[in-house]
């Protein structure tokens, strides 16, 4: 099996794996089943012998249950990963309630999470996004003060703007920003992605796919109890023009001989040497495609026919990226 590289994250940051292995669906996040656990562990695990020790959790996927079942698959071998939290959200009965980013709140997350991932430490340690209920300095600073407890060992943030990020790693420097990104969600190439690389964050990069707008299997209209249905971007029109973009993807994807999902993290992995393609995995049958998208190679006539096809703007609608 291919093995995959290790870059800085952000400037002199620690080494970490070029891809990323995202945890999420491994629980039930809003409300639907989980998957087999055996299963999850064993895709964990592979993938820490392929070489990804990114490990991308957060302490309200399955109200604990992810974060949990990270620390079974990682008992015996802590070294061998790289462990990332998110936190902040509050849910109930499957449905989203608002943010707790309060100091006296993140002190109590931060405890539950290193019992539940049986470690001492986590590497990096992230507010799922940021709001104004809380001053940027009081929640910035409370992740500064566990750095200094050794309950963390560095900063992270997610889902903000770029006069955010600023703010944020004027207070405590920042590691990582975690942040959508794919063809059909450039919006952050404006500001953000800029930022990021001026103040020397790196960047992991979430919904590679959108949401599998770009997988090549969408077909409109989508089933009626689809998630998908709750965002204007796939619905009626907006869908039926989206996905005649996506042919473009898909006729490139023959070519190469390759999927047009793999095609969508390698154009993410190509953005930059700071820019990790973070991919959600449940089974170990996924691993080998997501690995072998990291050794795809553009040429210059192929990236401008994905930029100008897939061209800021071009895939029309919303989803819970654009806030």
């Amino acid at each position: 099996m291919t093995t995959i590289t290790k870059i800085p994250l952000g400037q002199n940051g620690p080494l970490v794996s070029k891809l990323g292995l995202g945890c999420m669906r491994m629980s039930s996040v809003w409300g639907g089943p989980t998957n087999d656990e055996n299963e999850s562990i064993a895709t964990i695990q592979q993938a820490l012998d392929s070489g990804i020790n990114f490990l991308n959790t957060g302490d309200f996927y399955g109200a604990g249950h992810n974060e949990m079942l990270v620390g079974k698959a990682i008992k015996g071998r802590r070294d061998d990963a790289f462990i990332s939290v998110k936190f902040g959200a509050i849910f109930h009965n499957g449905q989203w309630l608002g943010l707790d980013l309060r100091p006296i709140a993140i002190k109590n997350f931060i405890n539950y999470s290193l019992v539940r991932l049986g470690i001492d430490t986590i590497d990096l340690y992230q507010p799922c996004r940021l709001d104004n209920s809380v001053p940027v300095e009081d929640v910035i600073g409370t992740i500064a003060d566990l750095i200094k407890e050794g309950k963390v060992r560095h900063l992270g943030v997610s889902e903000i703007t770029a006069e955010q990020l600023r703010k944020a790693n004027s207070i405590y420097p920042v590691t990582a920003l975690e942040i959508g990104y794919s063809l059909a969600d450039r919006q952050i190439e404006s500001e953000l992605l800029p930022t990021a690389k001026e103040l020397g964050i790196g960047v992991v990069a979430f919904a590679n796919t959108a949401e599998g707008l770009l997988t090549g299997d969408m077909k409109a209209p989508l089933p009626a109890d689809s998630y998908h249905n709750h965002f204007s971007r796939f619905q009626g029109e907006n869908l039926i023009k989206n996905l005649e973009k996506v042919e473009v993807l898909k006729q490139m994807a023959t070519d190469k001989g390759y999927t047009p999902t793999q095609l969508a993290i390698a154009w993410v992995n190509a953005q930059g040497s700071h820019i990790m393609p973070l991919v959600s995995m449940s089974r170990r049958s996924r691993l080998p495609e997501n690995l072998k998208a990291m050794e795809i190679e553009f040429t210059a006539e192929e990236l401008n026919t994905l930029n100008t096809s897939f061209a800021p703007g071009t895939i029309l609608g919303d989803t819970y990226l654009q806030r």
